[in-house]
């Protein structure tokens, strides 16, 4: 007669061992799809910059605004609308990236926002960071298109409160910058009455005199990574499901040799 808590205990480690396989071939599958995603980023990215540069006007085409793209743009610098985005470390360093709009037509308020560049935290009770001095009259900038600036995690934002968010209306001639986590361009639009192009420009070039470094963030395309780690979850989950079959196996068979052995005389 077969114990009752072997039985269990076969049962048990069945169900485990099935749990296992199905959660470990899972992570392999989530690996796949971010190496899938890295792969499209990438891929994304080489026919950006593969492309001509276009200069961007309040007439450019949509077509036209690819991320990744080199682009030029012709204006004049707003920056009684500048904005500092809190948290933006650079080698370890924190600090800010610095937002200002380039007016490319004053009649219809169109304009362009520009990441023009990253500068250092002061310490607190050191005052405000020191902001560069902008270059009055018609300026060429040269970056790169994004669809959107890149966005930091607010843990405000889990309860409801944006601490950061802009003033409804804005009407700062100097001052203190607003300080803000994340910038929509929706929201910075309404916020300051400009037009934007549905892109952000990421100045390029070498660190000039202004002390802003250029030094932008890339995001990861390491998808040889992510498949590595595909194969290994893959691996781990083989192996539950060998060993699922083998419990399964033993127990089958001492199954069988109690049901040869029969009941006794």
């Amino acid at each position: 007669m077969a114990r009752p808590h072997s039985t269990r205990n076969t049962i048990a480690a069945l169900i485990l061992l099935g749990i296992a396989v199905v959660i470990l071939a899972s992570l392999g599958q989530w690996q796949l799809r971010r190496s899938d995603e890295r792969r499209a980023i990438l891929a994304a990215i080489e026919a950006g910059r593969k492309q001509a540069p276009v200069m961007l006007t309040p007439a450019t085409p949509s077509d036209d605004l690819t991320p990744w793209r080199v682009a030029q743009a012709t204006g004049a610098w707003l920056p009684q609308f500048s904005v500092l985005l809190d948290n933006r470390n650079h080698e370890g360093r924190p600090g800010y990236w610095l937002a200002t709009p380039l007016l490319l037509d004053g009649a219809s308020r169109q304009a362009v926002l520009v990441l023009r560049g990253w500068l250092p935290r002061v310490m607190p009770g050191q005052g405000e960071p020191a902001l560069p001095a902008t270059p009055q009259g018609s300026q060429t900038i040269t970056g790169e298109m994004a669809e959107r600036v890149p966005r930091m995690f607010e843990l405000w934002s889990l309860g409801g409160q944006d601490q950061s968010a802009l003033p409804a209306t804005w009407s700062v001639t100097g001052g203190k910058l607003p300080q803000v986590q994340n910038l929509p361009l929706d929201a910075y639009a309404r916020a300051t009455g400009l037009h934007l192009l549905p892109v952000v420009l990421t100045q390029t070039g070498q660190n000039g005199a202004d002390g802003l470094v250029r030094d932008w963030p890339q995001p990861p395309v390491d998808f040889q990574k992510n498949t590595s780690y595909a194969v290994q979850w893959f691996a781990f989950a083989s192996i539950a499901a060998i060993a699922w079959l083998v419990v399964l196996g033993g127990a089958i068979k001492r199954m069988r040799q109690r049901a040869g052995q029969g009941p006794k005389p």
